[in-house]
């Protein structure tokens, strides 16, 4: 292996892992694109450098300049890194409501981190549509304030991009095109988006599904019961404005429940210390493998790593 540059060359290339254990008994066949392998410990790293990269080329950045981006921790971290290494400071909007060791994340990295409180009624680890919307604002506030340029990644094309030009492509070389499923919870729609299109027009036939929280299934159109839930960055009982429904085949929704408990059985039985929305993603994946035909192949993400919640109740 080459030596790199800096850090940003160790970006992507992250290894798609089959989870044998928890899916023996199953017809259906499961791989995970272990994500938070990526340098900074999450699939926001591949946005984060394609996105600053892109400001560049616009001319949008130049030396000295302040980056901002509202974020519920993984994007900002990416951000955080890619700023450290190319010289820029770093402004991270982020709800109280996200893991503290996000924010101490960011802030070991150089961010400055501005705290937005939640909504009323709020509850720490559940962050609503309501409290994006607060961060939105504060977001917007800052940017007149510092001049600054806000990456946006809930609009920012690039955010699709990054995974349409690198995690799709990976995956369809580890499958070696063989895939008939692929499903991932959507928060800003960037990942699901940009690997969905890529994969289907590789081959129409694999089926995409949407992974959404039970008490808020928007995408399908369902009433939204309960929009608080631990899938943290996703699902904010709203439609995304990088949303494509044309690549979505299904929908398919998880509760707290099962992606607490299939986090769990990620670390104890197949060695993967993940987040809530990884084991949302298996959850799905772990339901769609027991009706599927026999030998069919599901691929997902696992988002980022279980140290940033060591603090909430996941592994409790």
């Amino acid at each position: 292996m080459k030596t790199c540059s800096s850090v940003l060359e160790a970006i992507g290339n992250t290894p798609l892992i089959e989870l044998a254990r928890i899916g023996k008994d199953l017809p259906g066949k499961i791989f995970a694109k272990a994500e938070f392998m990526n340098p900074s410990g999450s699939m926001k790293d591949r946005i984060a450098l394609k996105m600053i990269e892109d400001a560049e080329k616009e001319g949008k950045l130049k030396p000295g300049s302040i980056v901002l981006e509202e974020t519920s921790g993984n994007t900002g971290i990416g951000l955080a890194m890619v700023c450290a290494i190319k010289g820029y400071r770093f402004v991270a909007v982020m709800s109280e409501g996200n893991s503290p060791e996000r924010r101490q994340v960011l802030q070991a990295m150089g961010a400055r981190v501005e705290l937005v409180p939640q909504a009323e009624g709020g509850k720490p680890g559940q962050v609503t549509g309501e409290d994006l919307a607060l961060v939105e604002e504060r977001a917007r506030e800052l940017q007149k304030e510092l001049g600054a340029f806000w990456v946006n990644q809930f609009h920012n094309p690039g955010n699709c991009a990054a995974h349409y030009e690198t995690t799709a492509q990976e995956i369809w070389r580890q499958m070696d095109g063989k895939i008939d499923y692929f499903l991932d919870v959507v928060g800003t729609s960037g990942t699901f988006t940009g690997i969905a299109t890529a994969l289907k027009e590789k081959d129409p036939n694999i089926q995409c599904w949407a992974v959404e929280p039970a008490t808020a299934p928007v995408l399908a159109g369902k009433p939204v019961t309960n929009p608080k839930h631990v899938l943290q960055g996703s699902s904010y009982a709203k439609i995304p404005d990088l949303w494509q429904p044309r690549v979505c085949d299904g929908y398919i929704t998880v509760t707290d429940g099962e992606a607490i408990r299939a986090a769990r059985r990620l670390a104890t039985e197949e060695g993967l210390l993940c987040g809530y929305t990884s084991g949302g993603n298996v959850a799905a994946a772990l339901r769609l493998a027991g009706w599927c035909d026999p030998g069919a192949r599901i691929v997902t993400i696992l988002c980022d790593g279980g140290m940033r919640y060591l603090s909430t109740d996941l592994f409790k």
